[in-house]
């Protein structure tokens, strides 16, 4: 298989705007991007930037995984199939087997095992789940993480304040009516540093290529019907230019970490990935998605759960442990979640079927108590039976958390209104 090329993911939006993926494709091709070095005053910047705000890592499991073979067992019901129930690192708490990694940071992660929603269908799902909004043909809201990059993002940071690890398409995880600047960077392969945010010209020679292309915007369409649109782009030159010069652009290089901390995480690139998710917020960035994807089991779900745990699993519990090693966990949200759960029922198949009637998610660091099970599913698994909480009422909590605003409003383009969060409560037994 060839590696996958890592690209700046950002489509034209509805005004016109021009996308990042054709912005930093034609700078690769009219500068020659290249890659500059490391610093020390780099690494001391980004420690006083991790002293002044938070930072939150999604691990987005995109298909939907099934609450029984991961946190929410039924083992001696039919409908838990075969799995077994393993002890964690915390007394009466037991989760599926195929976690034994995860299980023992369970002092550091909270489960809700009542999540539930009204949206089976996967691009509804993941919309809702991204955005706490249900899709609409009049609105492109803005992702969660778009939010929490301008809530909380440094407004003249020189990497961008949103990443997406993965080569998955993501409904719903763009800025929306945010605009361009919010858009996320995409690394579709984290195993290979970014082929287009390096330049074999010196900056000050990049700098004076910028300089023409600047001037000969600013003499022919910017003085027609394009002023706007002249702005939008060069505020996008100015964001993009300013990463490629940038001696943090580093952080994307997995080569400079230890090669026993690269096998924890897992040689894989959802484990690669989650390695490169912490060196981010180590330097600053303020939201990392991570996505594994198959996980929408509608058949052979045993074989292809042991599959996908064999990598989550360490991916998802040599993060926390690092973080936590490294001071970073408590200002850091970390997330696992998917759009919805599977059934009960297992199908003629083999496998499970989608079910947003009641799933899981789990959540570590970040303002968030370790260590617990919020919620409760009934013994065959098909309803929520103690503390539902809605995708509002887990956004809210993460806002809670964060130090963000829910009721705080953004007005879309047709002028209306919106909050961050649009109702929901707090789950205050998920707040430490």
């Amino acid at each position: 298989m060839n590696p996958t090329k890592t690209v700046v993911n950002v489509q034209t939006n509805s005004h016109g705007v021009v996308s990042r993926r054709g912005f930093v494709g034609s700078m690769a091709a009219s500068f020659g991007l290249t890659g500059l070095g490391w610093t020390d005053l780099m690494a001391a910047s980004a420690n006083d930037l991790r002293n002044r705000k938070m930072s939150v890592i999604v691990l987005w499991m995109q298909g939907g995984p099934s609450q029984f073979e991961t946190f929410d067992p039924k083992p001696g019901h039919k409908n838990g199939m075969e799995t077994k129930a393993i002890d964690t690192a915390v007394a009466g708490i037991q989760i599926a087997e195929g976690w034994g990694k995860t299980a023992a940071m369970m002092k550091d992660i909270a489960v809700i095992r009542s999540m539930t929603s009204k949206e089976g269908n996967h691009q509804r799902a993941t919309y809702a789940l991204h955005t706490g909004y249900v899709p609409t043909g009049t609105v492109k809201h803005p992702s969660f993480g778009s939010l929490c990059a301008a809530e909380l993002g440094e407004k003249d940071f020189d990497l961008p304040q949103i990443v997406a690890v993965g080569a998955q398409q993501v409904a719903g995880a763009g800025a929306g009516f945010l605009g361009v600047a919010y858009e996320p960077f995409s690394v579709e392969n984290p195993l290979e540093m970014p082929s287009n945010v390096v330049t074999p010209v010196d900056s000050g020679r990049f700098n004076r290529r910028l300089d023409v292309l600047g001037r000969l915007e600013n003499a022919g369409f910017a003085k027609t019907a394009g002023a706007d649109r002249v702005r939008e782009h060069q505020a996008l030159y100015k964001q993009t230019a300013g990463m490629v010069l940038s001696p943090r652009v580093r952080a994307f290089n997995l080569d400079d970490e230890p090669s026993e901390l690269r096998d924890a995480y897992g040689r894989n690139p959802f484990g690669q990935g989650c390695l490169l998710a912490r060196r981010l917020v180590e330097q600053g960035v303020t939201f990392i998605e991570v996505r594994s994807n198959g996980w929408d089991m509608h058949r052979g779900l045993k074989d292809t759960m042991s599959k996908n745990a064999s990598q989550v699993d360490p991916g998802f519990a040599t993060l926390i442990q690092d973080l936590k090693q490294r001071g970073m966990l408590e200002t850091t949200l970390v997330v696992w979640m998917g759009e919805f759960g599977r059934t009960p029922k297992i199908n003629p198949n083999g496998g499970r079927d989608h079910y947003p009637r009641a799933f899981n998610v789990a959540a570590a660091g970040g303002g968030v108590k370790g260590g617990q099970v919020i919620g409760k599913t009934s013994d065959d698994g098909s309803e929520v039976k103690d503390s539902p909480v809605s995708i509002q009422d887990l956004l809210r909590t993460f806002c809670s958390t964060l130090k963000i605003d829910p009721s705080k409003e953004n007005v879309s383009p047709q002028g209306r209104p919106l909050k961050i969060v649009d109702g929901g409560k707090l789950v205050t037994s998920l707040l430490a």
